[in-house]
């Protein structure tokens, strides 16, 4: 047993429903906190466990957020809103990401959090100057997303320096796999590729698809982000955490039709999206060195999982892809 009460924040979202399943053997007790803006119980809907608190309730409640925090030890934050919602949203964008981790944090110092667990991103480097691309690298995000997470990583290395308080910052590249968002201003491109595929739909590729990413498998992700809560000596750290890998859209979209098993899928060309990063490719030397931290699960394998839990699901591509908006940036 590493934990007695860990607090979870958007642990009904994507990655923080693969955290929560890792937590649990390792928990006495395991608190989420969602409100489901994003996330969804239907993500952890398959958990019996007693461990298992959920509270549907918004991070900026600062009556609740002191009422858990006190029964927690340590505090993982991963509630947020994501890259096109701060394109239409900015304001509201900023202050959930930005403005409630600074709340979160000043009562997990007042309540003596053991530690607290700041996942960031790689949007806060924005284009990448140099490859691959190490935690010191210049960090000049493109979106409100990006800058409002990069506040948010600064004020927990703040508390750090100033308050001696317990904090390390995980910044996570792209991760995929089940649970991952297909819909609305979530949707991002690894499902929304397979979902148009299976659907016999074209792939929607913006910009000239030379852009890259890192992916990782959700799971994986979610381990580093678990060694994080109690591993020791990386108190004031900033740990990237990615595949080591460099993929562009256009290799992308070849490596899905062939997982689907449509090697001829077809793929359109639309306007580039507004702040898109260009180029993402992490060295996660630190994460190796300090959490232990390799991949598991290599792209093709991941998407073959992904592709599995699909269709474990018994699911229509086409009823998914009524909750999928191609310009996901604008509001109406």
């Amino acid at each position: 047993m590493k934990f007695n009460n860990p607090l979870v924040t958007g642990g009904c979202g994507f990655i923080g429903s693969s955290l929560v399943r890792q937590l649990l053997p390792l928990s006495k007790s395991v608190t989420v906190i969602d409100n489901l803006s994003t996330g969804c119980l239907t993500n952890l809907s398959d958990i019996s466990s007693s461990k298992l608190n959920i509270v549907q309730q918004d991070i900026r409640n600062e009556p609740v957020m002191r009422k858990l925090i006190r029964n927690s030890d340590v505090v993982f934050n991963l509630a947020c809103l994501g890259v096109r919602h701060s394109i239409h949203s900015p304001i509201e964008n900023n202050d959930v990401n930005a403005n409630a981790t600074l709340q979160i944090l000043k009562i997990s110092k007042e309540e003596k959090v053991q530690r607290f667990v700041q996942v960031s991103t790689s949007e806060v480097y924005g284009t990448a100057l140099k490859v691959p691309m190490k935690e010191n690298a210049p960090t000049l995000p493109h979106t409100i997303y990006g800058s409002s997470k990069l506040a948010a990583e600064c004020h927990a290395r703040s508390f750090f320096r100033t308050y001696d308080f317990p904090a390390v910052v995980i910044r996570p590249f792209n991760s995929y796999g089940p649970r991952c968002h297909h819909e609305g201003d979530s949707g991002e491109v690894i499902p929304k590729f397979m979902l148009r595929i299976l659907n016999k739909q074209p792939m929607i590729i913006f910009g000239n698809g030379q852009q890259t990413r890192d992916f990782s498998y959700v799971d994986d992700t979610a381990r580093a982000i678990l060694n994080a809560g109690f591993v020791p000596g990386i108190i004031g750290k900033t740990i990237n955490v990615g595949a080591g890998k460099e993929v562009t859209i256009n290799e992308l979209a070849k490596i899905i039709a062939d997982v689907v098993g449509c090697p001829n899928a077809l793929s359109e060309y639309a306007q580039p999206r507004p702040g898109d990063v260009l180029r993402l490719f992490a060295d996660s030397s630190l994460a190796n060195d300090l959490l232990d931290f390799k991949p598991e699960t290599d792209l093709f394998a991941g998407l073959k999982k992904l592709l599995d839990w699909y269709k474990a699901k018994n699911f229509s591509p086409g009823e998914l892809l009524k909750d999928e908006k191609i310009l996901n940036w604008i509001t109406n």
